[in-house]
């Protein structure tokens, strides 16, 4: 076990279980060449984003379709070994990790949008399909899918970890935006969750219990999504500031008079230096928020002239307009390429990530504690917040081979998490539990919820194979 997991509160469980040479041979004898045990394909799909160093699992095998998966968990069932569903590889919680070993399910080819249904503004794709690429095939149709990470992540990951990003202030996140689910649950069966009626009342919700259970209960296979019409206006805006406080204070008046803003990014100076020096640009740096608008042309105009005098009153300045698509999109590329940016500006790090959300009264005091701690630690870092709705992340560029600078980031995250949660925040606003926060959803939860959780996990996954060792131990 490495450093970081054995820094957590709760560490999971990280026995391997064998993978019988009878099941490798079932696999190939139903999937051919789809099934590989190359060990470049295995460590490919045996790491994600997060800091953990586990071994890769014995054999991965590329689904095409749902029977395939169901056929393939159905031999994972019949030995006992676990299943992992692998998207994009994006986590940075480590839930892609075969910290069991196992097999993984490559969902990548599964990449068909299977259905538009433009009048009713609801599409089904398969998990595969990436958020890029479903803005892609419906932008013909006058509508969107807003929901961006800022990976370009896969739906089924997405719907899995009930993920948002920088649109949720005002479009939600996955929890709101899944309709309905096909899943393959730990026997093999396929069960379908949920319509595409907008609402229902029939029976518990289904559908939001797969969302957010990081693959532990099942594997999604197809996702039924609301989307929405391409607004008939659109402006960006970025501001600079005297402070983060005076950013951040923008921002929670501006939510507080109830602007229906579509985006507020907080950047912080030295994240806003990073993001100059790697996508060759000139903003200025001081903390910043990035901001967007939609609506038609007259609400665009006033909810930014009103953000514009806000911002005013707490020293914003430098008022700066994006109202072409190409600037538009020079800037959000920038904003999603911070991560990036912040790993390039020191070589051969990784990235300890944090993921708080509170109230966003508690934001800029909790914000600001957190900022003095990793001022004070000498750890490298970046700050990004998702601050409309409350969420924000620092990022620690540790060196990997330095078990002082994993202490003392693990250390800070501790910090953070501990006073988010005592301000009535959570743990984890949009990345999921994982390996990483199994002891912060203790603290978070409480030992009665958690336990609930693990009835849940064990009546519909008794031989524990369904991403084993995340969110929780059984």
């Amino acid at each position: 076990m490495n450093a970081a997991l054995a820094h957590s509160q709760t560490a999971p469980d990280t026995r391997p279980r064998e993978v019988p040479e009878a099941m490798l041979d079932a696999l190939r004898a139903r999937f051919g060449d789809r099934l590989s045990t190359a060990l470049a394909v295995r460590e490919q799909h045996g790491r994600d984003e997060s800091v953990f160093v586990v071994a890769p699992p014995a054999a991965v095998v590329f689904a095409e379709s749902t029977q395939a998966v169901a056929d393939a968990v159905v031999i994972a069932s019949r030995f006992a070994v676990p299943v992992i569903a692998f998207g994009a590889g994006s986590s940075v919680e480590g839930h892609l990790l075969a910290v069991q070993g196992g097999i993984s399910i490559d969902l990548g080819r599964m990449n068909r949008v299977l259905a538009i249904n433009a009048d009713d503004l609801t599409v089904t794709v398969q998990p595969g399909v990436t958020r890029k690429q479903l803005n892609d095939e419906i932008k013909s149709t006058g509508l969107f899918f807003p929901i961006d990470p800022g990976a370009d992540a896969t739906l089924g990951g997405m719907s899995a970890t009930r993920a948002s990003g920088t649109n949720a202030v005002r479009y939600g996140t996955m929890r709101e935006n899944v309709l309905a689910l096909q899943v393959v649950t730990a026997s093999g069966e396929v069960i379908r969750t949920g319509t595409r009626a907008r609402k229902s009342a029939a029976g518990y919700d289904l559908t939001r219990l797969f969302v957010g259970s990081e693959g532990t209960l099942g594997v999604i296979t197809e996702v039924t999504l609301r989307i929405y019409p391409l607004p008939e206006a659109v402006s960006a805006a970025t501001c600079s500031f005297p402070s983060i406080e005076a950013a951040v204070r923008t921002t929670i008046q501006t939510i507080q008079l109830g602007v229906p803003i579509a985006r507020v990014e907080l950047i912080d100076a030295n994240t806003v230096r990073m993001v100059n020096a790697h996508s060759q640009l000139g903003l200025r740096e001081e903390p910043m928020l990035l901001m967007e608008f939609h609506g038609s042309p007259a609400s665009v105009q006033e909810q930014a002239h009103t953000v514009q005098e806000i911002a005013a009153e707490h020293g914003g300045k430098a008022f700066a307009w994006a109202t072409t698509p190409e600037e538009r999109t020079r800037l959000w590329t920038a904003r999603h390429n911070a991560y990036f940016a912040a790993i390039q500006s020191r070589p051969g790090c990784r990235v300890i990530a944090t993921d708080t959300c509170v109230p966003i009264s508690r934001m800029a005091d909790c914000l600001l504690d957190s900022l003095a701690e990793v001022e004070a630690s000498g750890i490298p870092y970046f700050l990004l917040g998702h601050v409309g709705d409350g969420n924000f992340h620092f990022g620690y560029l540790i060196d990997p081979d330095d078990p002082r600078e994993r202490a003392v980031s693990e250390a800070l995250n501790h910090q953070l998490v501990t006073r988010a949660l005592a301000v009535g925040g959570t743990c984890t606003g949009e990345h999921g539990v994982g390996l990483h926060k199994m002891g912060f959803l203790m603290d978070e939860a409480g030992a009665g919820a958690v336990e609930m959780m693990r009835t849940l996990k064990r009546a519909l996954d008794p031989k524990n194979i369904m991403n084993p060792g995340k969110i929780f131990t059984v």
